[in-house]
């Protein structure tokens, strides 16, 4: 696997956990520990996420999070708690891809991890905001189910194919970044001061 590959995997593997980050250990560890995934020799660090205390942990953290990210505003107070923990998990997530013995690469993929988790992170606690103004609880539900899916599928995919797992970073990375200067702008249009109409006292 080239380093391309890697960084890719990384990637992906990092943005993926600024959603989710307590179920993509969850996963990774169970691909690991069951042999759903066989994943190439480089990554055999990654055993430590197999360990029964971190899958334990993992667990744990993930049904949590399941839960409170389907609740209005909820979501977003958990959210804010995890601004700082989702990046360094990333951020480590990435580190343990990456070559150990090479330390150059070893601040590549951490800056990277840490900051596309950050990223991914960012986007989508915007966006679910954006969504909880909505009076309706349906579309936060649905928006929540959406990024489960998504995290569960676009992870198995990066995990068992590093090629497109380049790809899924990419565009991942670029759908953050979209979604954080769509929300911006439009919380710069409700909350721009309307001008004062002529006669208005």
């Amino acid at each position: 696997m080239g380093i391309i590959e890697l960084l890719g995997l990384a990637g992906s593997v990092s943005l993926l956990s600024g959603w989710r980050l307590y179920a993509t250990i969850l996963i990774t560890g169970l691909a690991m520990r069951s042999g759903w995934v066989p994943l190439p020799e480089q990554l055999q660090m990654l055993d430590v996420l197999a360990n029964p205390w971190v899958l334990g942990i993992a667990g744990v953290g993930a049904v949590m999070e399941f839960f409170a990210d389907k609740v209005m505003w909820l979501d977003s107070i958990w959210d804010a708690v995890h601004s700082l923990i989702r990046p360094v998990g990333g951020a480590l997530l990435a580190l343990a891809i990456v070559d150990p013995g090479d330390p150059t690469w070893q601040v590549i993929a951490f800056l990277l991890g840490g900051g596309a988790a950050f990223a991914a992170h960012a986007g989508k606690a915007s966006a679910r905001a954006a969504v909880n103004t909505s009076p309706e609880p349906v579309s936060n539900v649905m928006v929540s189910t959406a990024e489960d899916v998504a995290t569960v599928g676009l992870l198995a995919l990066a995990i068992a194919n590093p090629v497109i797992a380049a790809v899924i970073a990419v565009g991942l990375l670029v759908f953050s970044i979209a979604l954080i200067v769509l929300v911006g702008r439009t919380l710069r249009r409700i909350l721009r001061p309307r001008p004062r109409q002529p006669g208005a006292p």
